[in-house]
């Protein structure tokens, strides 16, 4: 069923098949343009030209198919955004009728427009409730640039202008300005920032207990990884410090999912100090984890929250910043102009975007279908997983999850032998996913999904299979190689 030579669309969705999305498109055509004038993100362009682009053309449901007609099932949500599915066409009638009304004014020089208006009421309605003022922003690395603007003017109308170190952590993600990078802990980021990165910016480890727990139970590692914040707090000096930000489930580091213990000691420790806390829900957000952010599933309560991706699903580019009371009342009542904002800050074609999509999030009960049906049901299916002669462990919180690929399985996640890097073992098994019509990412030899959260209990089998027969692909693939 799952070969190369097979027609998975047919399986599912009858209506569309490869012939009819062929006869529309030139694959070649469209590889060449992209590769004479497309650079893409995160890409080594010079070698993709050389193989040609993947050409999407259609999306619908939890599926997308490229231009050659082969049908994938999107086991990363687009780019972790994709939460109601592709093709409401609700949606699209909800961005054309704003699009004929008015499809765009600023909001500065003291205008608003509506949609702007009515998606920040409702946003301040569906967040916890120290959240009562929002401010809009492009996409979530513009939302993290402002939450350091925010930060640093919040201390200084305090009178403490030498709080403005920001804690953050390794392999954690926070976008790719410059702004959004520094705060982040990718080397391979800051490797190319030479000379350019925010100052003021320090990290801490990350809480990955396959990496650092060996000898210890998950909740005392977890105690230790948020111990590593009060360290830095002293050593950076607590009255230079001014806010804390992470990820409650660190996305494009590779799902790392924090122990139990690891947040509440967080909160512990920034309310010890009177530090901030970020919680940047860019991924986590709009029920990815069961809940309307990660914040209300670890039980913390941050005072600033970045969004971006679930709040539009994606349909169009959108983010910002929730701003807590404490923050809020300070830089409105003691402020004065906040000199900063974006060109399309509350655009008002992508407020009614997400105005709409929130309205299918909540119809749909999705948030709690996640939480309480196929949340549950889609752990159950992926821990089998760990069975496999390959993976060592796998887990998943809510709507994301992770497998890690080991060369030998050992009594514990601890014991096991992992492959030699360079041999990039994750890229040879994303190939055999990608081959047989299934998207799931590869970060390192960490293979992680975050499906959409319409994805339903027939669809969650169906992508198990699809992983399960991939990872024997890999298996097979590697022995041939003579590297198991």
């Amino acid at each position: 069923m799952y070969s190369n030579k097979s027609d998975p669309i047919a399986i599912v969705t009858p209506s569309i098949r490869a012939s009819d999305v062929q006869k529309k498109y030139d694959t070649r055509a469209i590889q060449e343009l992209d590769a004479a004038h497309y650079i893409h993100s995160f890409t080594d362009t010079k070698a993709l030209a050389s193989v040609g682009a993947r050409v999407i053309v259609k999306g619908q449901g939890i599926y997308i198919w490229d231009s050659e007609g082969k049908r994938l099932l999107d086991g990363m949500s687009g780019l972790w955004c994709m939460n109601v599915g592709y093709g409401r066409k609700s949606i699209a009638d909800a961005v054309y009728v704003q699009m004929q009304e008015l499809p765009y004014y600023n909001s500065f020089f003291q205008t608003t427009n509506a949609p702007a208006a009515q998606l920040a009421a409702k946003l301040v309605e569906i967040s916890p409730p120290q959240f009562n003022h929002v401010f809009f922003t492009g996409s979530g690395s513009e939302g993290n640039d402002t939450n350091i603007r925010m930060v640093r003017r919040y201390w200084d109308l305090l009178g403490f202008k030498e709080r403005n170190v920001i804690i953050s952590r390794h392999n954690a993600y926070h976008g790719s300005t410059i702004a959004g990078a520094s705060l982040g802990g990718m080397s391979g980021m800051h490797d190319q920032q030479i000379g350019i990165a925010i100052p003021n910016i320090v990290h801490i480890g990350q809480p990955y207990y396959v990496e650092g727990g060996k000898g210890k139970t998950p909740e005392e590692f977890g105690l230790e990884a948020a111990g590593w914040l009060e360290q830095k707090i002293l050593e950076v000096g607590a009255e230079k410090v001014a806010a804390f930000i992470g990820e409650p489930v660190q996305g494009a580091g590779g799902v790392i999912i924090p122990p139990s213990t690891y947040w509440p000691e967080i909160q512990r420790i920034c309310d010890r100090y009177g530090i901030l806390l970020i919680a940047d829900e860019v991924i986590c957000g709009f029920g990815r984890l069961g809940h309307w952010f990660g914040s209300e599933y670890f039980g913390i309560k941050p005072d600033l929250m970045t969004f971006a991706k679930g709040v539009t699903s994606g349909y169009i580019p959108l983010g910002g910043v929730m701003v807590g009371d404490r923050v809020a009342d300070v830089l409105i009542e003691k402020g004065g102009d906040f000199n900063h904002g974006f060109t399309y800050s509350g655009h008002p074609v992508a407020c009614a975007a997400a105005l709409e999509n929130i309205r299918i999030i909540q119809e749909e009960q999705l948030v709690e279908k996640v939480r309480n049906e196929t949340g549950p049901y889609l752990k159950k299916k992926f821990a089998t997983l760990a069975d496999h002669p390959l993976v060592s462990v796998a887990e998943t919180c809510g709507f994301a999850a992770g497998l890690n690929l080991v060369q030998k399985k050992g009594a514990t996640v601890h014991d096991c032998v992992p492959f030699d890097s360079k041999l990039e073992v994750g890229m040879i098994c994303r190939g055999h996913m990608f081959g047989n019509g299934m998207i799931m990412r590869a970060v390192g030899d960490r293979m992680i999904i975050a499906p959409p959260l319409v994805t339903t209990i027939a669809e969650i089998d169906e992508m198990i299979e699809l992983i399960r027969h991939c990872l024997d692909a890999t298996l097979a693939d590697l022995k041939a190689r003579e590297l198991m």
